[in-house]
């Protein structure tokens, strides 16, 4: 391999590497990662999370083993509330969505409700309206 027999580089001249070519690397503290697809939901309970920030385009790296379940069955304890959320105030855009349009375009929050209102709640729409 790379290293000769070592089975592989050393942490520390890797790390060095990274650096001088713009990589930052940072650890995060993570205690569970959801990766939610049409049909299935991967969680992965106290996963190895890497952030690798390459000149400004961001990785993230999971190591971990999850558990399969189905696309919203899991709506109970530990899950996540916004879901059940949506559900209870239909067509109520959450303020945690306007405030990411908003930090993102520099709209008010009211251009960036409107903006997710006419948009049905697509976030990237509404981004997209505003920029």
């Amino acid at each position: 391999m790379f290293g000769g027999g070592g089975g592989g580089l050393d942490p520390r001249k890797m790390e060095q590497m990274m650096k001088q070519m713009g990589i930052d690397v940072d650890e995060l503290d993570a205690e569970e990662v959801i990766i939610r697809t049409e049909d299935t939901e991967l969680v992965f309970d106290n996963p190895d999370v890497t952030k690798m920030d390459a000149r400004g385009q961001e990785t993230y790296q999971v190591i971990g083993s999850p558990e399969e379940r189905e696309a919203g069955a899991g709506n109970g304890a530990g899950a996540s509330t916004d879901t059940s959320d949506a559900g209870s105030a239909a067509g109520e855009i959450p303020d945690a969505d306007v405030e990411i349009v908003a930090t993102r375009t520099g709209a008010s929050e009211d251009d960036a409700r409107a903006a997710l209102e006419n948009n049905d709640g697509d976030l990237a729409a509404a981004v997209e309206e505003l920029e």
